[in-house]
């Protein structure tokens, strides 16, 4: 527990990804606002893939490529953040900061706002695929540059310490590491260095307990039945109080459905951790072997424990890559037999696509009997058909990704056909087919990688 003495800094989370509910971080604000001390928003919007569909948005027009819904989550708040004097912070710049920023001043323009606005660029490392091979070498031997959409660095918090320490109000970075968000505004709020292993190691895991958002106060925790939490229609957003001697507590925003507890703590602590001795983070190399929670009260529960080593000589990159496309459709049967007529028409539908696109791979469900289980060669489902479930609501689903995009959209015509040509009772036909993106990763020596602030 903190000193009376401890200076504080208070870290809401308003997003957890980019499909998030904008609404809930009006009453974070409100919360922020009414408490003392340094205070900090941010929204991470980014995940893998996101970053190469905000690429393909910005070769198809340059003032676009940030996050889709990123001034969903602005507007609303922007007004009372620069009244109350808090700092907010985003990745949802993505694959166009500067486009955003952009945006973003001619809507403080019409708001009547004055806000210094500051860009973190240098994660984006796609001009460096123009030149030799010799100038991208930390790339994997076998990428197809041609297929390339994206390049992208996972990187700190310097830079935007320096923007916050440089008066920035808001600031918008691409691929921004998620906990770096919150390190950036703790080094602002306490002066840390960057060498300072174990106040970072605490800074990191305050964002890592935050960056999902509501995960950690119930969204992703409750399980009916097993695991109840109250008012889960109205979650509320994650709080970090950490102190100047690197205390961490969490909460949410008062009065708002969900809980922070132990266990919804314990379980966010240890998400997406590959090593929890050894997370490697941009920042440090955080160690939560011997992290240990201690519930204060009501939705307050404290973390201690955390322990911070040197940050790793790499930085972790991630491409996004095109050239394949992905096809999707399906076709329902229900009442008596439902079961044999969508088999019978699997069945049919194999036939049909072995006989005239060979060379593709279809992966097939009956939604109902095996979709999330099964497996790409079908063995749970042909197990599960060995006795025929009693089901009378059954959806049959083809999937196919191939770079043979007319082949794909073949497979889900001979889809649509089964309306006459398949057993009786078929309907509710939908198809789609988009670019299937897929990603990969690399690293890259940190000196090869120098982030920088620009101001707009």
């Amino acid at each position: 527990m903190s000193s009376p003495s401890t200076r504080l800094a208070h870290i809401g989370c308003g997003a957890g990804f980019a499909g998030d509910r904008p609404d809930a971080a009006i009453a974070l604000v409100a919360a922020l606002a009414e408490r003392y001390g340094p205070r900090y928003l941010f929204f991470e919007l980014l995940a893998e893939r996101t970053l190469a569909e905000a690429q393909l948005r910005r070769l198809d027009d340059p003032d676009l490529g940030y996050a889709t819904h990123l001034f969903a989550f602005l507007e609303p708040i922007l007004a009372s953040c620069l009244t109350h004097g808090i700092p907010i912070i985003t990745n949802g710049g993505a694959a166009n900061p500067v486009a955003a920023a952009r945006r973003l001043r001619r809507e403080l323009e019409s708001q009547g706002l004055e806000a210094k606005i500051a860009c973190v660029l240098g994660d984006d490392l796609g001009d460096a695929l123009d030149g030799t091979v010799a100038t991208a070498d930390w790339l994997p031997a076998d990428c197809p540059r041609d297929e390339i959409v994206s390049c992208n660095v996972y990187i700190g918090a310097e830079a935007v310490a320096d923007a916050l320490r440089e008066g920035a109000n808001i600031v918008i970075g691409g691929r921004l590491a998620d906990p770096s968000m919150v390190v950036g505004a703790l080094r602002h709020a306490h002066g840390w260095a960057a060498d300072d292993w174990q106040r970072l190691a605490v800074a990191t895991a305050a964002g890592h307990l935050l960056e999902c958002g509501t995960q950690v106060t119930g969204g992703y925790f409750a399980d009916a039945g097993r695991k109840a939490i109250p008012d889960p229609a109205h979650l509320g957003c994650p709080i970090a109080e950490v102190g100047s001697d690197a205390s961490l507590v969490i909460t949410k925003t008062p009065g708002s459905g969900g809980c922070v507890t132990e266990q919804t703590v314990k379980e966010q602590l240890l998400y997406e951790v590959h090593d929890p001795s050894a997370y490697l983070t941009p920042d440090v190399t955080l160690d939560l072997s011997r992290a240990s929670l201690e519930t204060l009260g009501p939705d307050r529960v404290a973390v201690h424990g955390i322990q911070g080593h040197p940050a790793p000589a790499t930085l972790k990159g991630n491409l996004g890559l095109r050239g394949l496309w992905f096809g999707e459709a399906g076709i329902s049967y229900a009442g008596p037999g439902a079961v044999e007529r969508a088999r019978l028409a699997m069945d049919i539908l194999r036939q049909r696509l072995d006989d005239r696109l060979p060379h593709l791979q279809p992966h097939f469900d009956l939604i109902g009997v095996a979709s999330l289980f099964n497996d790409g060669g079908g063995e749970w489902l042909a197990d599960r058909l060995q006795d025929t479930p009693a089901v009378e609501d059954v959806r049959l689903r083809l999937g196919i990704v191939d770079r043979d995009r007319e082949a794909v959209e073949q497979a889900l015509q001979e889809l649509e056909a089964l309306y006459l040509n398949g057993p009786a009772g078929g309907g509710g036909v939908r198809r789609q087919l988009g670019e299937s993106l897929r990603t990969r990763s690399f690293l890259i020596a940190r000196d090869r990688v120098t982030p920088f602030v620009a101001w707009q």
